[in-house]
């Protein structure tokens, strides 16, 4: 009996050891890591918090939509007012298709007065860019071009005052010309 004598009291020092190796890497772990596992901790519960209450407003809206959808009247309103309005913006895009195609056909239309002025005016032996410039000078009231003098651009303001001239080295402001450093290049 003496051998299980000796399993039975080598039991509890093995068991011992057991619970001293786990004091110790536990410890060591916390002391270690203690503080970023009580962050994650707390980041784990608000993220829970947050996932469960828009899990509940998703299953409350499920369960609206599905109590909605069994309702015939609900289901045929949402459909007219669906149907209306496409109606409407199916109408104010062919509104719109109306117009563009309206101006397509005035385009067309002047290009196509100008191309026969153009012919004619060719036919005639004038050509047809200075017939555009009469037309613009015929437009716009004023003297005939033979009378008329160009005028002098006295409205603008000269770039720089009368008495500046460059090469004196006054009046330039901060501008100056100096010479570069001496000595070796600094290329490689």
């Amino acid at each position: 009996m003496e051998p299980d004598g000796d399993q039975l009291s080598a039991r509890p020092a093995l068991e011992t050891e057991g619970l001293r190796f786990l004091h110790v890497t536990v410890g060591s772990l916390l002391a270690t890591y203690g503080w970023y596992i009580v962050f994650c901790c707390i980041l784990l519960y608000v993220v829970f918090q947050k996932l469960s209450t828009r899990l509940r407003a998703l299953r409350q809206r499920h369960l609206d939509g599905a109590a909605a959808a069994l309702e015939p009247d609900v289901v045929v309103k949402r459909q007219e007012a669906l149907a209306a309005a496409r109606l409407k913006m199916q109408e104010e895009l062919n509104a719109q298709v109306e117009k563009h195609k309206e101006k397509l056909r005035q385009l067309e239309e002047e290009k196509r007065r100008q191309k026969i002025e153009r012919w004619d005016s060719v036919q005639e032996g004038r050509s047809y860019r200075g017939d555009a410039r009469k037309r613009q000078e015929e437009d716009s009231p004023g003297p005939s071009t033979s009378s008329v003098i160009p005028k002098r651009k006295s409205d603008k303001k000269p770039l720089r005052g009368g008495g500046y001239n460059p090469l004196s080295g006054e009046g330039g402001g901060a501008c100056s010309w100096r010479p570069g450093r001496r000595g070796p290049s600094s290329g490689g």
